[in-house]
């Protein structure tokens, strides 16, 4: 069966809550991307007013971490915002709650935790092994 032959895999009022959702983690996600990198910002001008000498400075060493670490974060944080703007491409375009491995349904339970998730639960898994 192709996706031809396929009825939409949400129902409109699913599809309007999954909507819901994405929009409210994208705000919530966009709101963590300003918040750390204000973070980061905060931690490279402190780290720029101190000796750069990270060797004998007691700090300097959990500076850069610091710093690797927000910077991990904020990475993650715009990875994510990124997923959910496919997201509603997807739910734009009907594909949205499709695996894109095995083009199966995706569980709204799933989608309800996971809403830019791209995988069913048995293709996930399968990618953990």
């Amino acid at each position: 069966m192709n996706d031809g032959d396929r009825g939409p895999v949400l129902s409109p009022s699913e599809q309007e809550t999954m909507r819901e959702l994405l929009r409210a983690d994208h705000q919530m996600t966009t709101a963590r991307v300003a918040i750390l990198g204000r973070d980061r910002d905060a931690i490279v001008e402190s780290s720029a007013l101190t000796a750069p000498d990270d060797e004998h400075d007691p700090e300097g060493t959990s500076t850069a971490f610091e710093r690797a670490h927000v910077q991990t974060l904020l990475d993650q944080a715009r990875t994510h915002l990124a997923d959910l703007d496919l997201a509603f491409e997807r739910l734009r375009h009907g594909t949205y709650g499709i695996c894109a491995k095995c083009g199966q349904p995706i569980a709204v339970e799933r989608l309800m935790i996971l809403p830019a998730t791209r995988t069913c639960v048995v293709c996930a898994a399968s990618r953990r092994r």
